[in-house]
C-alpha cells in the first residue's frame, strides 16, 4: 500500500489517496511459456476471480478513470496475480480534541473480506508493504504527520463468523508553528492590556478607555478565528480554555480601569446638591458680613459635608473619593462611608494581574505538556 493523506474534512473525517495492492495465486491461471509475466490492461480485471476487499470505516470512494482506469493486473508463470488500484477514499476518523492543539491524532484505515471468514481467506501484511509517499508531493497545512503503523485484529460478527480486521493508522500532530503563532497572539494581547496599568489615566483617560477596549476587542475577534479553524465539537478544548481565561483577564483590567478613571474624575469633579447648595451660598453671604468664621464649627462643615465634595489635597494629604475633609487627615473616618486609594489599587493591580497571569501559564503548559 502507497499512501499519501489529506487533509481531515472535519472531526470525524479525513480523505486519503491510496494505491492499494494485492498479492495471491490462483493456479487455474498457470502457464508454460517462456514470458514469466504477463501484463494486462484494465479489460481483464472481471474476467478473474478478485478477493473482496471491503474498507469498513469509508464513508465514501472513488476510482480514478482519468485518463484510463487507474489499474494494473500481472500474472505469473506459476499462477501468483498482482492487482493495484488508485483510490481516492473519505474514512470516518473520531478526532479527540479536548487536548486541542497540544494533541496527536490516530486515523485508522480499516479493511477486511466481505464475506469470507478468516478459516477461508487470510490477508497478511508484507515486510515494508505499507509506505507513505513523499512528503514533497503532499502536504498537510494543520497537521504534521509523525508516521504510520498497522496491526491486525480479529472480529466475531453475530452470526458467530471470525473475520480478518486489518488496521493502517496514520499518525498526525497539530502543527507546531501554527499553535505557537495562536497562543502568541492572545498572549500578546493580554501582555499589552496588563502594560496598561503603568500608564496615568488620571491625565490620560480617552486613549487609556480606547486601548482597554481595543485589546476586549481584539481578544473577540482572536478567539473568533481560532474557533473558526477549529472543527466544531460540543465540548470545551485546551484552546478555548485559554483563549476563554486570557479573555477572563483582558476584560478584568477594563474593569479596573473603569473603576479607576471612575474614581479618578469623580474625585477631582464637585458635585453638589442644586438646593444645599444655595442654602450653602446664602449662609456664606450672611457670614461674610462677620470679620471672623470659625472653620472648626462643627455646623459650619456639617453643611459644607452635606453640599459639596471637593478635588482632594494633592500629594499624601488625602487620595479618596469618599473623604476629601480635614478630618480625614487625623484618620476618623464617618459611618457608612468607604474610603478607597485609587493609587493603591492600581498598584496592587500592577503586581496582581501580571503575577496570576504567569501562575495561569505555567500551571496551564504544565498540565497539557506533562500530565
Amino acid at each position: 500500500m502507497y499512501a499519501s493523506i489529506h487533509q481531515p474534512l472535519g472531526a470525524s473525517e479525513y480523505q486519503i489517496d491510496i494505491i492499494f495492492a494485492q498479492t495471491w495465486t490462483d493456479s487455474r491461471l498457470r502457464y508454460n511459456s517462456t514470458k514469466k509475466i504477463l501484463t494486462l490492461n484494465s479489460n481483464m480485471v472481471g474476467l478473474i476471480w478478485l478477493p473482496d476487499t471491503i474498507f469498513r470505516n469509508s464513508k465514501s470512494a472513488d476510482s480514478h478513470w482519468i485518463t484510463t482506469p487507474n489499474q494494473l493486473l500481472r500474472i505469473w508463470n506459476d499462477g501468483k496475480i498482482l492487482y493495484t488500484l488508485r483510490l481516492t477514499i473519505n474514512a470516518e476518523c473520531q478526532l479527540q480534541l479536548h487536548n486541542f492543539p497540544m494533541d496527536e491524532h490516530s486515523c485508522p484505515l480499516i479493511f477486511s473480506s466481505y464475506g469470507y471468514p478468516r478459516d477461508e481467506m487470510i490477508y497478511k501484511w508484507r515486510k515494508n508493504s505499507v509506505q507513505a509517499a513523499d512528503q514533497k508531493s503532499w502536504r498537510l497545512y494543520q497537521f504534521d504527520f509523525m508516521g504510520l503503523r498497522n496491526t491486525t485484529d480479529i472480529i466475531k460478527t453475530t452470526g458467530n463468523y471470525y473475520y480478518h480486521y486489518y488496521f493502517l493508522y496514520f499518525i498526525l500532530q497539530n502543527n507546531s508553528k501554527i499553535t505557537i503563532l495562536s497562543f502568541m497572539n492572545v498572549d500578546g494581547v493580554v501582555a499589552f492590556s496588563l502594560l496598561l496599568f503603568w500608564q496615568k489615566p488620571v491625565f490620560n483617560l480617552i486613549s487609556f478607555g480606547c486601548a482597554g477596549i481595543t485589546t476586549v476587542l481584539t481578544m473577540t475577534t482572536l478567539s473568533t478565528v481560532a474557533r473558526t479553524s477549529l472543527p466544531r465539537v460540543s465540548y470545551v478544548t485546551a484552546m478555548d480554555l485559554f483563549v476563554t481565561v486570557c479573555f477572563l483577564f483582558v476584560f478584568a483590567a477594563l474593569m479596573e480601569y473603569a473603576t479607576l478613571n471612575y474614581y479618578s474624575y469623580s474625585a477631582r469633579r464637585p458635585t453638589c446638591n442644586k438646593t444645599k447648595r444655595l442654602l450653602w451660598m446664602f449662609s456664606f453671604q450672611l457670614f461674610s458680613k462677620i470679620s471672623f468664621i470659625t472653620l472648626n464649627n462643627s455646623m459650619y462643615w456639617q453643611e459644607f459635608d452635606d453640599a459639596c465634595v471637593y478635588e482632594c489635597l494633592d500629594g499624601k494629604d488625602c487620595q479618596s473619593f469618599f473623604c476629601c475633609y480635614e478630618e480625614c487627615k487625623d484618620g476618623a473616618w464617618r459611618k457608612g462611608r468607604v474610603h478607597i486609594d485609587i493609587l493603591e489599587l492600581d498598584a496592587y493591580s500592577r503586581v496582581f494581574f501580571p503575577t496570576s497571569f504567569l501562575l495561569f501559564n505555567v500551571v496551564y503548559w504544565v498540565g497539557y505538556l506533562y500530565l
